[in-house]
């Protein structure tokens, strides 16, 4: 798996100019993430900044700040509250909005856009695209803002970007900012809710969590490896450019490959009792974030947020637990990220 995603041998960009196998009757190919250098290159070096570990860590008062207050919030409001409409979906979405320059309080206009990007039968394609294009429209509206008034916030570092040079187009702009939008609201928001069903599920573990909370940074690692994100493989197949041998056999030139990160994750050649949750086990290196040149570019930002969310739980609600059973909780389909639609919560 590693030797595919890390291999410039394997192309994502033919996969967009072949017939293969799609989640939607459209081909859906997306800007960055489906480009080979020197294309990826040049695009993922203008945001890579934004991300990095250090501006993230600069974020991280300011995540856990907005998590206190969304967790007063739900305090205030009592118990049985919904994780995900009370924390899970506004602290990412706050956080990504931020760092973009997307303003938050617009969310009841761009939410169900942003949500289609993850649709894959959830809605037809004809309502999909229509979204897309609702916020591709909102998009370049606040890019044209940027020229006129120009910000330090991610969009306006894209505007000036497209405005010096050929560098960006227009186009490249909108759709960067709509990927990086969609990615990270919609991934992190779910795998906070996931993440804690997890623990809730196995009190053994979180009982450890509770009582040594220093493993928290390896935990959210180790449930990375253990709660797949995607309920689908990767969406778009790699090409082989060459003969390329792999443990398997032989892929030959012009050959595809499929991946599935959340079986990587489960090998028993690299984990022992791979199937078993241990927040106590060295996961680093699992490939929920990917790997090589496509590796999640928000990864440090969904660890921030994934681990403030977690650890203002744990500690503000020392008998948290599920509001209902397990059998009456509604998971999503026809969307491209698993997970429950809602999670009620008391404490």
């Amino acid at each position: 798996m590693r030797t595919v995603l890390g291999d410039a041998r394997f192309s994502l960009a033919e996969a967009t100019v072949r017939d293969v196998p799609r989640l939607t009757p459209q081909r859906q190919g997306a800007i960055l993430t489906d480009q080979d250098p020197p294309d990826h290159t040049r695009l993922r070096r203008l945001v890579a900044k934004a991300f990095t570990a250090r501006r993230v860590e600069q974020l991280r008062g300011h995540a856990e700040q907005i998590t206190r207050e969304l967790l007063d919030e739900m305090v205030e409001a009592g118990p049985p509250a919904d994780l995900a409409g009370a924390l899970a979906v506004p602290l990412p979405g706050l956080m990504i909005c931020e760092l973009i320059g997307v303003p938050y309080a617009d969310r009841d206009r761009f939410r169900d856009w942003v949500g289609a990007w993850m649709s894959v039968t959830a809605l037809t394609p004809e309502e999909r695209g229509e979204h897309l294009a609702q916020l591709a429209g909102y998009l370049a509206g606040l890019a044209a803002q940027r020229r006129r008034n120009p910000t330090g916030d991610l969009l306006g570092a894209l505007v000036i970007a497209s405005d010096e040079g050929d560098r960006l187009t227009e186009d490249e702009v909108v759709q960067l900012t709509m990927l990086i939008l969609a990615a990270g609201y919609e991934s992190t928001a779910s795998q906070i809710v996931n993440f804690t069903h997890a623990l809730l599920t196995h009190p053994g573990q979180l009982a450890l969590l509770r009582s040594r909370p220093g493993l928290l940074p390896g935990a959210v690692e180790e449930l990375m490896r253990w709660v797949p994100l995607l309920a689908v493989a990767d969406v778009l197949p790699r090409y082989a450019l060459a003969d390329v041998e792999l443990s398997g056999g032989t892929v030959r030139a012009g050959e595809p490959v499929l991946l599935a990160k959340h079986a990587a994750n489960r090998d028993r050649r690299r984990y022992e009792d791979p199937h078993r949750l241990d927040l106590t086990r060295d996961a680093q290196g699992q490939l929920g974030f990917g790997h090589g040149i496509h590796h999640c570019l928000g990864a440090q930002l969904a660890r921030m947020d994934i681990q403030t969310a977690l650890a203002a739980l744990l500690d503000r609600f020392p008998d948290l637990r599920a509001a209902v059973p397990e059998a009456e909780l509604t998971w999503k389909t026809g969307m491209a990220v698993r997970g429950p639609v809602a999670f009620p919560i008391a404490w």
